[in-house]
């Protein structure tokens, strides 16, 4: 079942919100202004429905305030581009830098800042489109992309992300949706579970949070999530890296046994929900929120430091400018899809 709402900003710009709910009770929000996830809804082992992601109560916080990105579509590059510029083919290209000298999420002007079209709206499942002009953000390229979600039966709502471009360009979006599965608003997710099926992450090199261009092992580190463990484990630890991004904000290499293989297990200390996620990309951005200071949130909430975690999937941080690392080119007239899916359970 889906249910369509239309608000209006300040700016006086009409924005739609679509319900997603299946028979199980779960319920998704959903918006146009960004192609944004702004709530979900899922029973806890007591059966009690909570709404286990970060956001804001007002819509247009999502345009004005929202520097944590909650919920956010990000493109068309997540993540950072050292000096926010990089070569493609015989040309440099300069982006708009947001974060010092480094473009973080594609500048200023991302796609979470977008209205973008409703191209369908079913029972279970919305697709929403961007036309990203040639020059947009500083890349090259007209790019159309497509956002979808859909919510299955089974409790597994996914993610599909389309591109396809007149010219070669970056296409490396992620979805930045903060999980609090105790309840958004209930406190920490330090004494929630995480397991992680990365044996390896991208160190950085400073502050900046630009990994140096290789893979090193989790073993014997704060990072080694390979076993399940609190996020508080390690969190405040000495370690040079921990202490580099107060706390984790380090992209993961994703062990792949197969190409939907689910990567990740996170677990609520106190309702018992577990999410499940799985992704064709290769690695995943494990956010712990350091920086999330006095931010209003639903239900007259206040989040702080540590009151969700992000799993972004993604290309690596820089990626463009590493040729050890895959590759988040799009080819000129070649459409790629990625996906990652979030599996629901007590």
């Amino acid at each position: 079942m889906s249910k369509v709402n239309e608000l209006f900003l300040n700016n006086g710009k009409p924005v739609n919100c679509i319900t997603l709910e299946n028979r199980a009770g779960m319920k998704v929000s959903l918006c146009d202004l960004g192609a944004s996830l702004l709530s979900v809804w899922v029973p806890d082992i007591k059966g009690k429905l909570l709404d286990v992601v970060l956001g804001y109560a007002d819509i247009n916080d999502y345009l004005e305030s929202n520097h944590a990105f909650f919920g956010a579509t990000i493109g068309r590059n997540a993540n950072r581009i050292e000096d926010a510029r990089f070569q493609l083919g015989d040309e440099c290209i300069q982006l708009d830098a947001n974060e010092g000298m480094t473009s973080l999420h594609s500048g200023p002007n991302g796609y979470h800042t977008r209205i973008w079209e409703i191209k369908t709206v079913t029972d279970n499942s919305v697709t929403f489109r961007l036309d990203s002009p040639d020059g947009d953000q500083g890349f090259p390229g007209h790019l159309i992309m497509e956002a979808m979600y859909e919510l299955g039966e089974d409790n597994k709502l996914r993610l599909t992300y389309r591109g396809l471009s007149d010219k070669e360009t970056i296409f490396n979006p992620t979805n930045h949706t903060y999980f609090n599965l105790n309840g958004q608003g209930s406190g920490d997710i330090l004494k929630h579970i995480l397991k992680l099926n990365c044996k390896a992450y991208t160190p950085i090199v400073d502050y900046r949070s630009i990994p140096k261009g290789d893979c090193s092992s989790v073993t014997n580190t704060p990072f080694d999530f390979t076993s399940e463990k609190m996020i508080s484990e390690n969190i405040k630890s000495d370690f040079k890296q921990v202490r580099l991004a107060k706390g984790y904000d380090h992209n993961f290499c994703i062990s792949k046994e197969k190409e939907h293989t689910d990567f990740a297990l996170l677990m609520g200390d106190n309702s018992g929900i577990k999410l499940s996620v799985a992704t064709n990309l290769p690695g995943v951005q494990l956010y712990s929120g350091n920086f999330l200071e006095n931010i209003p949130g639903k239900m007259k909430s206040v989040y702080q430091k540590y009151s969700g975690v992000c799993l972004e999937t993604q290309y690596f941080p820089n990626a463009i400018n590493t040729p050890t690392f895959d590759s988040p080119i799009l080819r000129a007239h070649e459409t790629k899809e990625y996906v990652t899916v979030y599996s629901f359970s007590v």
